[in-house]
């Protein structure tokens, strides 16, 4: 279940890195400019955000296991709509299509994991579930260029229509409803409104979420920038630009796995703080050799492989200490939580422009960022806290 949960929340990765080598190919074969293409990717990450805002609330009423059930089906379709699109117009709406469905995999996924597991545990399996995903950035960049000679652009999307549907047979054979009726709201807007006000009304939470959202800005600023900073700013090819990413996108993988395995010697904030404190110090050093050193290969490449490293052990915590603030409405969580990532991955992209300074400082800006926020909303609840829902929480960690 945890491998199709990790795949489901692949998805943003395989969309988006497994189709860019093909966007030069895609704008001459539909006849349309490169920022019309550009498009593409925009109102996909768009629908991504979207989309969990809508599902995971709606999923806090009507269950998990149907709504991710229909989402991968409609992923599925409008992949095949984008393979088929006759024009950028009708390829745009599909992929404003697959990023709202897609939503419904990434917010549900998160949301199903914290029904089942509190505490450490939950840190361990959303740390196992990155672990997992963590891959799909390595890949997806890869197993484009490679699709792209023989089966074209429109292949890769047959490709990705296939890989949900694997996902949906997984989900029918493999993912279980995880919230039981009782504890489902009565649905309609009434109780949609109170699961927002009892999800942000809680600091401890919204501490968590932030330091989630602000450790993906980080990242996102490595992300948009890091093509650019390498190839033009460094001076290496675009062949070495790809090992450099993809060993970066390891660095994640090694961050969870030892995150992992440290789970249950410290708690899963004390391991979030160090991620937090690791990110800050490396995004510092950062900022520092590009503005008063000489931006050496030999440093700032080491510099974001620790920034990457960091991350391990930030998105995995963060992740399961802020959902398990609000177990009574987890998928309005889930779904704050990956909405305000993508959202601030999407204003970071042209602020920090292309240039090292610009990711230095976006790295450092998002860093400080997650520190302030963990530090002054996402404090331990204190021992006389009598608050119902954090009480009900222990009682169900203790059964």
């Amino acid at each position: 279940m945890l491998l199709i949960l990790a795949l489901l929340s692949a998805i943003a990765p395989l969309a988006t890195d497994m189709y860019l080598p093909g966007l030069p190919a895609l704008g001459e074969d539909l006849g349309t400019s490169a920022s019309t293409v550009q498009l593409t990717l925009t109102t996909f990450m768009a629908g991504l955000g979207i989309g969990q805002l809508i599902i995971g609330p709606l999923s806090d009423g009507w269950g998990r296991r149907k709504l991710l059930i229909g989402g991968t089906i409609v992923c599925a379709i409008s992949g095949v709509a984008c393979a088929l699109a006759p024009s950028a117009e009708v390829l745009i709406g599909a992929r404003l299509l697959q990023g709202l469905s897609g939503g419904a995999g990434i917010v549900l996924a998160r949301a199903v994991i914290a029904d089942r597991a509190k505490g450490d545990n939950a840190a361990k399996l959303f740390s196992i579930m990155m672990i997992i995903g963590g891959v799909a950035p390595v890949l997806a960049p890869l197993m484009g260029g490679a699709l792209l000679g023989p089966i074209g652009w429109r292949g890769i999307f047959w490709v990705l229509a296939a890989a949900s549907v694997v996902m949906l047979v997984g989900v029918l054979t493999l993912v279980p409803e995880t919230l039981p009726v009782e504890r489902r709201h009565g649905g309609g807007l009434s109780a949609l409104a109170h699961n927002m006000r009892y999800v942000t009304g809680n600091p401890r939470y919204l501490g968590y979420a932030l330091t989630f959202m602000f450790g993906f800005g980080a990242l996102f600023s490595y992300i948009s920038a890091s093509p650019f900073v390498v190839q033009d700013v460094l001076g290496l090819t675009p062949g070495q630009f790809s090992i450099v990413f993809g060993v970066n996108s390891i660095g994640i993988v090694a961050g969870s796995i030892v995150n992992t395995r440290l789970i249950g010697r410290f708690h899963a904030r004390q391991l979030l703080r160090f991620g937090v404190s690791m990110l800050l110090t490396a995004g510092t050093l950062l900022l520092l050799e590009v503005t008063v050193g000489a931006a050496a290969t030999a440093v700032v490449l080491p510099l974001l492989f620790l920034v990457t490293t960091s991350l391990g052990f930030i998105m995995g915590n963060a992740t399961a200490l802020g959902q398990s603030e609000v177990t009574a409405a987890a998928g309005t969580g889930s779904a704050l939580m990956g909405a305000g990532q993508f959202g601030l991955a999407a204003l970071i992209s042209p602020l920090v422009g292309g240039s090292a300074l610009g990711m230095s400082i976006g790295i450092v800006v998002c860093a400080v960022a997650a520190m302030t926020a963990l530090l002054t909303l996402g404090r331990p609840a204190k021992p006389a806290d009598t608050d119902a829902d954090v009480a009900a929480a222990r009682v169900q960690t203790t059964a």
